[in-house]
């Protein structure tokens, strides 16, 4: 079971502050670089913004989209665009999601959780397995999100179990409930079937 720690009331600047920490000293033990994954949406933007002037040494840091929409790097539903926009100019390497990617171990893999419980682009629908033998997956969800009706490509869980950290951010007492119940075991969302199989340090704020 993951050790999971709570922290509620943390704002952008909070998150960024952890990161930068955390990020910082991943990559002071792996002198040759470390890999992250981020999430899309809206909350994960402004704090990898505020990130962009902070230490950290982004020509060392490879960064993935935990999922994308299937649309054109330019449309704005884009997450591998926006990263790219974003963190580009610091440095950093962008790696866009491929279904045959050689996805690697990543020093934390950043998450969002969607009010039904979906992590990444594994929505409810799409029954992802702790063992999918895949390391990323398109999938529909299903119903599509009205705000991003597009067809998705997203790592599994088993390549964000691998993975020295977990973080999730998210906004809204509906989702900490939730994310409380699945962490406590309960239900069968694909974010309780991620906790449930963990065994890093999970960071959650709020």
């Amino acid at each position: 079971m993951a050790d999971i720690e709570m922290i509620a009331g943390a704002g952008d600047a909070g998150v960024a502050r952890w990161l930068e920490q955390h990020l910082t000293a991943a990559l002071e033990r792996e002198p040759a670089g470390i890999a992250i994954t981020v999430p899309g949406g809206s909350t994960p933007f402004p704090i990898l913004e505020a990130l962009t002037d902070s230490a950290i040494d982004w020509g060392r840091v490879a960064v993935w989209p935990g999922d994308d929409r299937l649309v054109p790097e330019d449309h704005p539903a884009s997450n591998i665009g926006r990263i790219r926009r974003l963190l580009e100019p610091a440095g950093a390497r962008i790696v866009p999601l491929e279904l045959d990617a050689d996805v690697p171990r990543f020093a934390l893999a950043w998450l969002g959780m969607g009010g039904d419980g979906h992590i990444a682009s594994l929505f409810p629908n799409t029954d992802p397995q702790i063992d999918d033998p895949r390391p990323v997956r398109r999938l529909t969800p299903d119903p599509l999100p009205p705000e991003a009706p597009f067809d998705r490509i997203t790592l599994t869980i088993p390549s964000l179990l691998d993975s020295e950290e977990l973080l999730f951010v998210m906004r809204g007492e509906d989702k900490r409930a939730l994310f409380e119940r699945a962490a406590a075991g309960e239900g069968d969302w694909p974010v309780a079937r991620l906790l449930g199989a963990a065994s890093q340090k999970v960071t959650c704020f709020t």
